[in-house]
């Protein structure tokens, strides 16, 4: 499956960390389990949950419906209903009753905010509170994960070209413009947090005949072969950016967002189940970088299902009822 020796140690790699989180889970702090433990908190309730189609979205979403269903609730499972706008109008119009967003995304996409703010805590609560004000939509959260976007190329050609951050990219496309081919996803195309804003940020310029639009897993396997592109667009907490052996450039202009995950929900929803923050709130406490790359990769590297990946670490970790 892997060209290189490298990338099987890096899945071992992001498998033991899924491990050694779901041991310090059920390990100490017993009381912490036994209060996030399932129950019947949302009994009577039923929710319908939805998710963006990439893996992480789809791998929080697929947690939201497990959670849920183990405190009582009926729940309708509409993950990988599609991208950004396609959940955001379904939440809005009451097609889904919740979905997993972004800080950055709400702040940028959702809000029409052209500046982010570079502090997490910040950047969140401006978001949740502008959206709660104006569209009557509330942000159980954050995660301490941040899912933000990122340049990535293969290591070997990062040594090659010499390039660490954004601008020694945008110098090369200067200097060396055939070197700089970019695989990146449709949505990343048309976002002002997306290629548009990058390339004005950084002053340089991609024509259109040095840019590949493929899906999500298509810009990982292409961006890591180097036929097609050179640059790929990742999420940072990918779990293929370890097992491909990508080196990501740092944005050195803080240009990226703050992308902290949270459920979203209409408020009227979440006042006649305000249940919903104390069942959801310990799992979202657990969900940091590391735990997120892991369970994506045993997706994405492992090849495993998502809800059984979920329903796994859920298990571990207690909040399914589980003894620990």
């Amino acid at each position: 499956m892997f060209s290189r020796p490298v990338r099987r140690k890096f899945a071992v790699l992001a498998a033991a960390a899924l491990t050694l989180t779901a041991a310090a889970g059920c390990g100490g702090g017993g009381s912490a389990v036994e209060a996030s433990s399932a129950g019947t908190e949302l009994e009577g309730a039923s929710f319908v949950v939805g998710s963006k189609d990439f893996t992480e979205n789809i791998v929080l979403g697929k947690i939201a419906v497990q959670l849920l269903k183990a405190h009582g609730a009926e729940v309708e499972d509409k993950t990988n209903l599609g991208g950004t706008v396609t959940n955001r109008k379904a939440l809005q119009a009451g097609e889904i009753d919740l979905y997993w967003e972004y800080s950055g995304t709400g702040w940028i996409e959702h809000l029409k905010k052209t500046e982010p703010i570079q502090d997490s805590a910040e950047q969140f609560k401006a978001t949740a509170e502008a959206d709660l004000e104006q569209n009557q939509i509330r942000w159980i959260g954050p995660t301490p994960l941040n899912n933000t976007y990122a340049l990535a190329i293969r290591s070997e050609k990062a040594q090659e070209l010499g390039v660490k951050t954004v601008s020694d990219v945008a110098e090369l496309a200067k200097t060396k413009p055939e070197e700089v081919t970019m695989c990146i996803e449709t949505e990343f195309s048309t976002r002002d947090d997306g290629l548009p804003g990058l390339t004005k940020k950084y002053d340089f310029e991609m024509p259109k005949d040095r840019i590949a639009l493929l899906d999500t897993g298509v810009v990982y396997t292409e961006t890591d072969k180097g036929e097609t592109c050179n640059f790929g667009e990742v999420f940072t907490t990918d779990g293929r950016i370890a097992a491909l052996d990508l080196t990501v450039l740092e944005d050195d202009k803080s240009f990226f967002p703050i992308y902290n995950a949270a459920v979203t929900v209409k408020d009227d929803l979440y006042k006649k189940h305000p249940a919903l923050e104390q069942v959801l709130n310990p799992v979202i406490a657990k969900l940091d970088d590391a735990t997120m790359q892991a369970l994506n990769a045993q997706v994405d590297v492992d090849g495993k299902e998502p809800g059984a990946v979920t329903a796994e670490w859920l298990e571990q970790n207690g909040f399914l009822g589980s003894s620990s």
